[in-house]
């Protein structure tokens, strides 16, 4: 009889209990931005929505989140991030004794509230940003290993091996998580490869575009100079296009919009141009060409005016009109009949 007033009890009181509602977390926050897919703890988050205390933030691949804290603060969460809102604890309506954020990977740009500068902490995987009246961004690599680069004020990154001071624009510190930490150096373009990735840091790289009120710190520290451009297949295929010669131009050669250069100027003596060799003479395309028997072939194409070859062909029109003056057979001349050129008026 005791036990089935007592299970009896328990019903009761489960039910009574059960009926009231869970209360929720706080709110701490919203969202002002939101760009393909952003994920809390409740499902997907749009525009407007609370954020709150112990609240999970995920991002897609391609996803971008903008935060605003009660106390005016701001935390932007790039593509493929996670963190959580650990800690916060209101010291009035518009400020915190306490804001700790618990970043597990990605890219994330932070920009002080109006709350003291020892009321925030940022965790990372590799050690603890202290906020100094700060805009800084960071990034969190897969393996843990964490790049903070100051954009205003100062911050200071502590781990395992001690700490380091960021007290100028784009100071630099990189740390992973057996404690090993670089010294404070200037971000700029070989930031993005010791990280091993390019897309570390989009919001100063360009790959992710803030809102102003998140973007308005000038410059890229020479990140976005760092940044590889690839050429496309497309791009690939055009350029092998105006690489090949144009129709009609003289084999061996490339054209004017391949090499920027002009096709060989008249009167130069050269491939095609009238070379004379050992008993061998190469007809250009700027020449006439006729023979004795009569018969004349013209192609089209520049005049010689290169005045030493000019002297060199009418010494040989003078002597071949004198050998026809006077009767001299084609077999005199070695039973080929004679190539005259002419430049300019027939003679």
């Amino acid at each position: 009889m005791f036990h089935l007033r007592r299970a009896a009890i328990a019903v009761l009181g489960a039910a009574f209990y059960g009926s009231i509602p869970t209360i929720a977390a706080e709110p701490v926050g919203e969202a002002v931005r939101i760009r393909t897919v952003v994920t809390g703890s409740g499902g997907p988050l749009v525009e407007r929505d609370a954020v709150h205390r112990d609240e999970r933030i995920s991002t897609s691949r391609s996803g971008l989140g903008q935060f605003v804290f009660r106390d005016g603060s701001k935390l932007a969460v790039g593509a493929g991030s996670s963190v959580v809102i650990d800690k916060f604890v209101f010291n009035d309506s518009k400020s915190v004794q306490q804001l700790t954020v618990a970043a597990a990977k990605g890219t994330f740009r932070w920009i002080s509230g109006n709350s003291k500068h020892s009321a925030y902490q940022i965790l990372t995987p590799a050690g603890t940003i202290g906020v100094r009246g700060t805009v800084f961004d960071f990034y969190i690599g897969n393996d843990g290993t964490t790049a903070i680069v100051l954009l205003e004020g100062a911050a200071r990154f502590c781990g395992p091996a001690g700490c380091q001071q960021l007290t100028r624009r784009c100071d630099c510190v990189i740390a992973k998580r057996d404690g090993t930490m670089t010294d404070t150096h200037r971000a700029g373009r070989r930031t993005l490869a010791t990280l091993g990735n390019r897309k570390a840091l989009p919001f100063l790289s360009g790959d992710q575009r803030l809102s102003a009120s998140f973007g308005s710190m000038s410059g890229s520290c020479g990140i976005s100079a760092a940044v590889e451009i690839k050429p496309t297949r497309a791009g690939t295929r055009a350029a092998a296009r105006k690489s090949k010669p144009a129709k009609g131009a003289p084999p061996g050669q490339d054209t004017q919009q391949r090499a920027g250069q002009a096709w060989p100027r008249q009167g130069e003596e050269g491939a095609g141009h009238g070379q004379e060799g050992a008993g061998h003479r190469q007809e250009g395309p700027g020449y006439r060409q006729e023979r004795a028997t009569g018969h004349r072939h013209e192609e089209e194409g520049p005049r010689l005016e290169h005045s030493l070859s000019t002297r060199r062909i009418r010494l040989r029109l003078r002597t071949a009109k004198a050998h026809r003056q006077s009767g001299l057979s084609g077999a005199r001349c070695g039973g080929r009949n004679p190539i005259i050129l002419h430049i300019g008026p027939e003679p």
